[in-house]
């Protein structure tokens, strides 16, 4: 049998990092064991070296957008783009954003006579609420990327409470599947090693717990409510000592910093930077004891699932649709207010049996794969390729 060519489309991609593109990398990896893979992506003024990826990417030209992580990519201007992608003779189009790259391989898909997937990964209302601060701009920009997602043969969101979102309120034609986002990350037998390497890193005492947040330094990721929640806990006095790292880079990080000196936490709280290499990664994973996660932004983060593949309890807002498959005090922690959030944290460091029967869940129903999601995706891929 001919190997089947799938085509991957989003509008980010390393080296701007984030967890999109994230996800694109490892269904890119993972499906050529599978079929053919070209993936479809930005470039960028800082250069990325695309040769050592095992698949194809082909870039377009993009302008960066002032004031933000991201940059505009160009298809439609990208003479070379275009003639890479004519000669892909692509059988199946999977976009991951519905903005200029996705609805250009949309075009090629009805040109084409070729299937199209779409995943949902965000809650653009919110950005473009944020961004224009008009509720009749957001209504025209929502409904224009709901046109988008309305032209693919099938949508899937990154959890229940995403394909909802997208169905009942922001009007999709018909309810998403739901495509789980995974790790690559797996289980640490013995994690003596990367905790000692953490705490002579970080001149962390042995004895001391640990609170972690991995992500974009962005207000969006509600950061400066995890230092809030943790002067509140200082107020308690709790019985242990503690260490919150901060791993990431960002717009807002220098008003972190001013933020955390503002409230006296410098003492409790360790700018980490960002740390790209996947191996030195999990050993942040590996020593914490909880994953602070307050964001309202996000729709299914995979940091949530890195920690949980090493049995590390998440702690949610209530509300946020990263906690939509998340029963509280069973496979991870919801709050709804700062002063619940600083005393869930105080509470769960106390309880050890607590503690171990949440982490064994969290390990057992948050934790994915992304070698069986892949393979689940393919075979997705394979019966709409039939059906045309």
């Amino acid at each position: 049998m001919k190997k089947i060519t799938i085509g991957l489309f989003n509008d980010s991609f390393p080296p701007m990092i984030d967890g999109v593109g994230m996800v694109v990398d490892n269904y890119a990896r993972r499906l050529t064991k599978y079929c053919n893979v070209i993936v479809f992506v930005p470039g960028y003024k800082q250069k990325y070296d695309d040769s050592k990826l095992p698949y194809k990417v082909v870039r377009c030209k993009s302008i960066k957008i002032p004031f933000l992580d991201y940059s505009l990519p160009l298809p439609w201007l990208d003479r070379k783009f275009k003639k890479e992608l004519k000669k892909s003779n692509l059988d199946l189009v999977h976009i991951h954003s519905p903005f200029s790259i996705g609805k250009y391989a949309l075009k090629y898909a009805k040109k084409r006579n070729v299937p199209s997937i779409g995943t949902m990964h965000s809650q653009f209302h919110q950005d473009f609420k944020r961004a224009t601060r008009s509720n009749f701009l957001t209504k025209i920009l929502t409904k224009s990327i709901v046109k988008v997602f309305n032209k693919c043969s099938k949508c899937y969101a990154v959890n229940s409470g995403m394909a909802n979102l997208y169905y009942h309120e922001y009007g999709v034609k018909e309810m998403p599947g739901v495509l789980n986002n995974a790790t690559e990350m797996k289980l640490l037998k013995n994690k003596t090693k990367q905790i000692n390497k953490i705490n002579a890193l970080h001149n962390i005492e042995k004895d001391e717990k640990v609170f972690l947040f991995v992500g974009r330094i962005n207000k969006l990721k509600n950061i400066f409510f995890i230092v809030d929640s943790l002067y509140i806990l200082n107020k308690k006095k709790p019985k242990y000592k503690y260490k919150m790292l901060f791993v990431g880079s960002g717009q807002d990080l220098e008003e972190l910093k001013e933020y955390i000196k503002k409230k006296n936490m410098q003492d409790y709280i360790i700018l980490c930077g960002k740390v790209s290499n996947r191996e030195e990664l999990i050993n942040y994973y590996a020593r914490s004891d909880l994953f602070l996660f307050p964001s309202l932004y996000d729709a299914s983060s995979i940091v949530q699932i890195e920690a949980a593949s090493q049995k590390v309890p998440t702690i949610f807002l209530k509300g946020s649709k990263t906690s939509s498959d998340i029963t509280n005090y069973h496979n991870g922690l919801i709050a709804s207010s700062i002063e619940e959030f600083a005393s869930i944290i105080d509470k769960i460091m106390t309880d050890n049996t607590l503690y171990k029967e949440i982490s064994n869940n969290v390990y057992k129903e948050i934790y994915k794969s992304w070698d069986n999601v892949v393979e689940n995706v393919y075979k997705i891929y394979l019966e709409y390729i039939e059906k045309r």
